[in-house]
């Protein structure tokens, strides 16, 4: 019965961590997002080339050219001239 309950949870916990937005940086610098999930807001620096992880339950995210964009957490978006492509 634990063994169950422990694959159970497990599979729970790769299955969220799949449905965040995944964000890849296309330019030459770090770009900082800002993203505020609910309540809470926090900037989240990608460095050029990076790829990060985000918005795991939906989120709005603005771009360092200002575009603000909503998530619902499974987008693929990448950063392209400092604005937000969703893929």
């Amino acid at each position: 019965m634990k063994t169950i309950l422990i694959a159970l949870l497990s599979g729970i916990l790769v299955t969220g961590a799949a449905s965040a937005a995944t964000v890849t940086n296309k330019d030459g610098e770090t770009a900082v997002l800002v993203v505020v999930e609910g309540e809470s807001r926090m900037e989240v620096a990608v460095g050029s080339g990076a790829t990060e992880m985000i918005c795991p339950s939906g989120c709005f995210v603005t771009a360092p050219s200002g575009d603000r964009i909503g998530l619902q957490g499974d987008e693929t978006i990448e950063i392209v001239n400092g604005s937000v492509v969703v893929k």
